[in-house]
């Protein structure tokens, strides 16, 4: 049974930073592309960030230059971190593999406010 265990997300002010981190059990991240996700209520989910098995990376036009995707394959576990944070970063952060997904974990609240 796969589990996907987000954390590191919490309050920061705008222009702060946050680094998320995504365990996984019952699956190996190893070869495998993943990926952060957002989603606030009422609105769809929106790919964040995403990294193939062979380290190549794409951001969404509104983090790009502010968030950075890692992935440690040894700990199976990976990473976004994110700096210059605005209000509008301010959502509930996934993390997931890519096509297929699995089942959703329960996600980590990010809250940029002043």
């Amino acid at each position: 049974q796969v589990r996907l265990v987000e954390s590191g997300g919490g309050l920061v002010q705008p222009g702060g930073s946050l680094r998320l981190s995504c365990g996984a059990s019952g699956i190996t991240f190893s070869g495998r592309a993943v990926g952060w996700y957002r989603q606030a209520p009422g609105k769809q989910r929106e790919q964040v960030a995403a990294i193939t098995g062979g380290g190549w990376t794409d951001y969404a036009d509104s983090v790009r230059g502010r968030f950075t995707i890692s992935r440690d394959n040894a700990k199976n576990t990976m990473y976004l971190q994110m700096n210059s944070l605005t209000p509008e970063d301010s959502d509930v952060y996934y993390c997931n593999t890519v096509r297929p997904y699995q089942l959703w974990g329960q996600g980590t609240q990010v809250t940029v406010s002043s």
